[in-house]
Order: C-alpha cells, then structure tokens, then sequence
C-alpha cells in the first residue's frame, strides 16, 4: 500500500466513522424544549465538536489500523473478492 492509498483509506474511515458518531447522544432543541426562533427542532441543543473529533479520530485511527494490517498482511486481497473472475491468475 502506497503513502496515498493509507491517506485515502485513513480519510474515508474518518468520514465514515464521523457520520457514525454524530448522531450518538445528540440532544436536539426539540428535546430540551427550547427551540431556537429561525432554528429547526432538530437541530442540536448543546454540540460539542471538539469532543466529537477526538472520538472519531481515536476510532478512525483503530479501524484504520485493523484495516491496513489486513491489507498489508495479505490475509485479504483483491484476488479474495473477485467474484466474478474478472481478474487475471496472478499466480
């Protein structure tokens, strides 16, 4: 795995970790009973982004981590998941 491939995969498992973690423990202003003038009930009451990022960031870095092992182990290969052998016999 190249520098670029780590970075892209470290990037896409931080997105998706994020849009995993945000909605946990959200209180909305509908929740708390007071809803903002201009503001939808939905949005949230009280966000703490910065406590948000160090949670995504400590999770992405573990997934990453078990993700690239894998890679790089070669326990899992593109080889594994051609279903429809479409590739070529490497070996």
């Amino acid at each position: 795995m190249s520098i670029t491939a780590a970075i892209v995969l470290y990037v896409v498992i931080w997105f998706l970790t994020m849009f995993v973690v945000l909605p946990i423990g959200l209180r909305t202003q509908g929740d708390e009973g007071e809803v903002v003038r201009g503001t939808h009930a939905g949005a949230p009451a009280n966000f703490k982004l910065a406590r948000t990022m160090i949670i995504v960031t400590i999770i992405g870095t573990v997934v990453w981590a078990i993700v690239a092992g894998i890679i790089l182990s070669g326990w899992i290969s593109v080889e594994d998941i051609d279903w429809f052998n479409r590739l070529e016999d490497t070996n």
